[in-house]
């Protein structure tokens, strides 16, 4: 409720609010009888990927990539199972009661040619909405800042070391991060020297609280100031700082439905809140002699230090650094101007074009078309215009069926909605599937080849990373980490890398020979079943969070024996072909992969269907 209040302010006052990491009710799209707005501007992308769909991206003027928070930079987060209500997972797209684990870092982020492929699929995935990249204040961020800049963002954001939940460790509240007005003056000198201020904007937040605190961030480089205690303080909170325990005594950060009925906010308080500030910040412009607010940005030699500080934490601190104003060729201390992702040029407009029969009237469309490895992020823009179109929902399953051969580049049909069916002959890069929504992919050799495809790879690495729903198909060997953070897609592949399934929290995975180390490593629920014809799978399972069963149950074999089934069908793969025709002796060298708290949550749902 609290956040809903927060949404309803600032979509009255013009301002934007943060979904933050957990996804959110598409319910909240909808506009209220007296006009109000429940819907965050901002939907977070976060290293968990929590309720991350296609439908939740096009909802959003503004998509946010969090690097990092400023309480706990390059952590993670963890939502114990306790707090994962019926609510929260259909939110999430998970499995009520079972743990949730946030990766430290993105898996699809380990360079700056990564961060600038995910702002690409961002942006292919929601055209209009800007693409903001949240950085926490450290030495060399003004570095990862211009990388954030040639890499297309609209919008750096500096987190001071103040910003950030309740429910960060302690440790990390007093010593990660740096103050926010460090982080920012290092950002907006390294830009403008650069010459790549005039190209994004820069938002700051980390204990913003005054129109003072706006005015120093201004003259120090930023156009944009994110507000969060201040706006938790208006609505109610008292910093009990026990966020993670569920037991917030004013009901803001709590699923305990009594609890909740103590929450007091009103969208009112914050609307005045924001009048008072913006009262402040036109009162200091006047005393600086600025008429406009975006004629003090950057203009850095309007601050100066306090003298006479004589605390012995002061003595020696030079702080001259922090005010230098450099010059830049396009002498810009602020943005003027936008990126240009040359969406014109991509694949999915010929596969919008030709999939106009669906778009517009329902209608079943199927055709062919060629792709090479510089067509990224194929698909995405026209799953974007279903969700649209259609809703949470998508189209019936099959709608668009487009049958592509050649080799596809990275993100192959990232954040794809129910509806459409991508089927490649041919391989494809990393990041396939990434954030499947409910459409259904497949990649097989073309016929004419003459390899073995269950001994040779078919596509990269960090495939179906955060995916929530749909079906995946692949007719050869995947890189390492396959289906990390998925939450709900079923996979068939006939072997994969190193840390498969590793954060897994739902779905079903079928790897139909080897897999490489630490498989499993923090799977919290989702099922996988593995071919261990060589008896050696222990050994590369992680078992800290795990167990291995033999497949038993009716259930299981009935669903192991479908998939292989299908793989078969859509790919038309010699060693699901191998498997079916000796099944009896195939079904014994299969394990089944259960996380010990889903099996848990699963033995209490039957036990209460059965009493």
């Amino acid at each position: 409720e609290a956040h809903e209040t927060v949404a309803i302010a600032m979509n009255r006052l013009g301002g934007k609010s943060n979904s933050g990491e957990g996804g959110e009710d598409p319910m909240r799209y909808q506009v209220m009888k007296n006009g109000d707005f429940k819907r965050s501007s901002i939907k977070q992308v976060a290293s968990g990927r929590f309720g991350v769909t296609s439908h939740y991206l096009v909802n959003a003027d503004e998509l946010q990539i969090k690097i990092s928070q400023g309480a706990k930079p390059g952590e993670g987060g963890q939502l114990p199972g306790f707090k994962v209500d019926e609510y929260i997972g259909m939110i999430r797209h998970t499995i009520p009661g079972v743990t949730l684990i946030s990766p430290p870092p993105h898996h699809d982020i380990y360079s700056i040619e990564d961060l600038a492929q995910l702002i690409f699929d961002l942006k292919n995935s929601n055209p209009k909405a800007e693409i903001n990249v949240k950085l926490v204040a450290e030495t060399g961020v003004g570095t990862v800042a211009a990388g954030v800049s040639k890499a297309k963002a609209n919008i750096v954001t500096i987190a001071g070391h103040d910003g950030g939940t309740g429910a960060s460790p302690a440790t990390s509240i007093k010593h990660a991060g740096l103050p926010w007005e460090i982080g920012l003056a290092e950002t907006q000198q390294t830009l403008v020297v650069n010459n790549l201020r005039g190209q994004i904007k820069v938002q700051v937040d980390g204990q913003i609280k005054t129109g003072r605190d706006v005015v120093i961030g201004a003259l120090l480089g930023a156009e944009e100031f994110g507000f969060a205690t201040s706006v938790l303080i208006v609505l109610g909170c008292v910093m009990m700082r026990k966020c993670h325990l569920n037991t917030c005594p004013v009901g803001v950060a709590t699923q305990d439905e009594e609890l909740r009925q103590n929450f007091k906010g009103r969208a009112d308080y914050l609307v005045n809140y924001f009048h008072f500030i913006a009262q402040e910040v036109r009162e200091y412009m006047a005393e600086l002699g600025f008429s406009k607010f975006e004629d003090m940005i950057g203009q850095v030699q309007f601050l100066k230090t306090k003298e006479g500080i004589d605390h012995w934490k002061a003595k020696g601190l030079d702080f001259s650094r922090l005010f230098v104003k450099q010059q830049s060729r396009e002498n810009a201390y602020r943005n003027i101007s936008a990126p240009n992702h040359q969406l014109e040029q991509v694949l999915d407009q010929e596969l919008i074009l030709r999939s106009k029969p669906a778009l517009e009237d329902g209608k079943k469309v199927e055709f062919s078309i060629a792709i090479k490895n510089k067509d990224r992020t194929a698909g995405t823009m026209l799953g974007s215009e279903i969700s649209k179109r259609f809703g949470e929902n998508g189209l019936d399953d099959d709608t668009i069926k487009i049958n592509l051969h050649g080799t596809a580049g990275q993100s192959f049909g990232a954040f794809i909605p129910k509806g459409m069916t991508l089927n490649l002959s041919g391989d494809a890069n990393d990041y396939v599937g990434k954030g499947l929504s409910g459409g259904n992919i497949i990649i097989h050799p073309p016929p004419e080849a003459k390899w073995k495809s269950s001994t040779n790879m078919i596509i990269g690495n960090t495939v179906l990373y955060g995916a929530t729903s749909g079906q995946a198909y692949f007719c050869g060997l995947a890189g390492e980490r396959f289906a990390v953070r998925n939450s709900g897609a079923i996979a068939v592949v006939e072997g994969v890398g190193d840390h498969g399934c590793e954060y897994m929290t739902g779905g079903v995975v079928a790897v139909l020979g080897e897999t490489g180390a630490n498989f499993a490593a923090g799977m919290s629920g989702g099922i996988a079943f593995v071919y261990d014809r060589h008896k050696n799978f222990k050994k590369l399972c992680n078992l800290s969070m795990v167990d291995i069963e033999k497949v038993n149950f009716e259930a299981d074999i009935k669903l192991l024996f479908s998939l292989i089934k299908d793989h078969y069908q859509y790919t038309n793969s010699q060693k699901a072909k191998f498997l079916l025709e000796n099944w009896k002796k195939a079904l014994k060298d299969f394990v089944l992969v259960i996380p010990l708290e889903y099996r848990k949550v699963l033995a209490h749902r039957f036990g209460a269907t059965k009493n």
